[in-house]
Formats: structure tokens, sequence, C-alpha cells
């Protein structure tokens, strides 16, 4: 069956309560994009790069491309990865038996702690912007991988492998990709590889849109993600909608590709070069969707701010330095979705 579990109060709020922190700024409302305006003419603009081409001697040229696709778009989509198509069907496929599972079976994880090695986040209705939020979330940790799987659902009985296998195969392909975007920036090639940390997963589950009393039914509303890059893998359902030239487009899912997408602390890094992709997910009134959210983030005690050499008189820095501890905790103290929690680090916040 479907879930049909609904929780009251948001993910956002919930854990920020968990923290008893109390909020140092709002988003204002004007500063979230409606639904209205999408393009959907704009299929087929989302940047493709060849992994091949990447690990081969084409690999400037790839280099050039991931660069131009972060800075003009913030995304790109990435093809012959390395991770097999039968490994990618298997994780979507143990994702809808996990999510089809009775309720009381999946509230085993149901936590308001953000700093639970695994919880589950549920659907909830805001009625302060009106919107039913339609989603189920299952994230955990997973790097290493057999550090953590003792952690995971034993039910459905193939889930810990069949996901060990999968994370396994996408920390190849964030390494590779973290690799080509700090040289992308001129930097060294382990410029980035040497905060990495984690790999925390998401997956996610978008039933086929619910009737609400509300106004819009959401999968995901408009937010940026705080991390490094975000690699997500989606099912043939589509869903993901992005801001690309002040318009919101449509990204059509790309058989047997990933999704790669910049993050707040990159936008950091790259001292405002690269900017956090804008995005959300919408639910479709016929077909559930599932997703698969691979987020690549930075040692707690790891220095964040512009790489000195992006650094110069035309170019001053955007942010100051400040560790991914301060920046991950300043995430509850703020009532914020969007890469403007970033300006809590900006020199003139002092």
């Amino acid at each position: 069956m479907s879930p049909t579990l609904l929780q009251e109060v948001s993910d956002h709020h919930a854990l920020a309560g968990a923290k008893n922190a109390s909020y140092a700024h709002s988003d204002p409302l004007s500063e979230i994009p409606t639904l209205s305006g999408v393009d959907i003419s704009a299929d087929g603009s989302t940047p493709i790069i060849d992994m091949v081409a990447l690990l081969g001697p084409r690999r400037s040229e790839a280099i050039k491309q991931i660069g131009l696709a972060c800075e003009k778009n913030g995304f790109f989509a990435v093809k012959n990865h390395g991770i097999p198509e039968m490994k990618i069907d298997t994780m979507l496929d143990t994702a809808r038996e996990f999510f089809h599972l009775p309720d009381e079976e999946r509230l085993k994880f149901r936590s308001a702690d953000p700093d639970s090695v695994i919880r589950l986040v549920t659907g909830f209705q805001d009625k302060t912007r009106n919107v039913f939020v339609s989603r189920q979330s299952l994230k955990f940790h997973c790097h290493p991988v057999e550090e953590f799987k003792s952690h995971w659902p034993s039910n459905p009985p193939s889930f810990r492998e069949n996901v060990g296998e999968y994370c396994e195969s996408v920390r190849k392909v964030e390494v590779a990709i973290l690799e080509a975007i700090s040289e992308s920036l001129d930097l060294e090639r382990d410029y980035i590889d040497k905060i990495l940390k984690g790999h925390y997963v998401s997956i996610n589950y978008y039933p086929a849109c619910q009737e609400s009393e509300l106004d819009v039914t959401h999968g995901v509303r408009t937010h940026t993600d705080p991390t490094l890059i975000t690699i997500l893998m989606q099912d043939d359902v589509p869903g993901l909608q992005v801001i690309n030239d002040d318009k919101w487009i449509n990204v059509n899912p790309i058989p047997n590709a990933v999704v790669v997408h910049v993050g707040d602390i990159l936008q950091a890094i790259s001292n405002y070069r690269y900017k956090s992709l804008l995005h959300q997910a919408i639910v479709n009134c016929e077909k559930e969707r599932v997703s698969i959210a691979s987020y690549c983030y930075p040692s707690d005690d790891a220095m964040i701010g512009p790489a000195k050499k992006l650094i110069d008189e035309v170019h001053p820095a955007i942010y100051k330095d400040f560790t991914y501890r301060e920046f991950h905790e300043s995430m509850w103290r703020v009532k914020c979705s969007t890469a403007k929690r970033l300006d809590l680090f900006k020199p003139s916040s002092d």
C-alpha cells in the first residue's frame, strides 16, 4: 500500500525546535518563487557531461564544460558514470519496497534529531505558506558503509546489501566530480578532497498527488542544499525543477544519468562564482516518484571560505572563513532554506 502518514509540522521547524534555538532571521515569502512560469519547452537544456571524457584524454575539455555548467546553470547531468544500470534499478526498487511497507514498520526510523545516524521524515502541512508537502524521506549516513549499515533497515531483507553497493558506487562518482570541480576553479585537484568527509543519502518517496485543503501540493519546497555538491538519481517520473535564467525549468530524467548540482558550501569556496542551485520538486498526479539524493559535505573542523587563489582586488572575499561545524549549527538558528544562510558569514555581518 502507499504511505498515508501525515506529519503536522515541517521537518525544518521540528528539527530547529529540537535544537531549542532562536531564529536569527527568516525567509520573506516574496523570496520564494511560485509554481507559475515553468518553461516546459526547456527540455534538453540540461548540460550533459560524459564521464568517459572526464577520465580520458579529453579531460581538460570536460573540466571546462563542468566549470561552465556550475557557473551558468548551477547543475549538470553525468552519463557513463560507471554505476551499473542493474545496480541503479535495484536501488530504486529497494526504495519503493521500503516505502510500501506498513506505517508502523517505517515509523521505527522517525526522529526529530538532525544528528541522528538515520531518520525518517514524513509529509506535512505548512499552513503558514498554505501548502501541503507530500514527501517521505529516509535519511542516513553511509560512509564508510560498513560503519553505518547496521543502523539501516533490515526490512526489506535486501535493503542493506543493495543500498550499500549503490552508496559505494556513488562515492566514487562524488570524488571524481569534486576533483574536476576543483580543477575547473584552477585549484589543486585534491583541494576539495582534502576537506571531504561524509556521504549522506536521502531516499525520497513522492506518492501520486494527494488532495489537500491547502492551495498547492509540493513534493519539496524551494531550497538550496547545505552541501558541497548533491548527486541526484531520479526514476523515470519527472518532478525536479530548477531556477535557470530567472525562470523555472523542468529537469526531466535522463536514462542512466545522475544530476549533479552546486551546494551552499561550494558557493562559499568558489567565492560566489558557482551559485548554490535553487530547486524544488513537484508531485505527479498519476504516478509515484522515487529519487536518491547523495549529499557530499566536509568534515566538521574543515575551514570553509573562498579559496585564496580566487581572491584579488577585483574579486574580494564574499565570505569570511568558518568551520563546517559553525555553518551546520547556524542552520538551526536561522529560519532559512536557501543559500542566504551564508549571509551570516559575510564580513559585513560582524
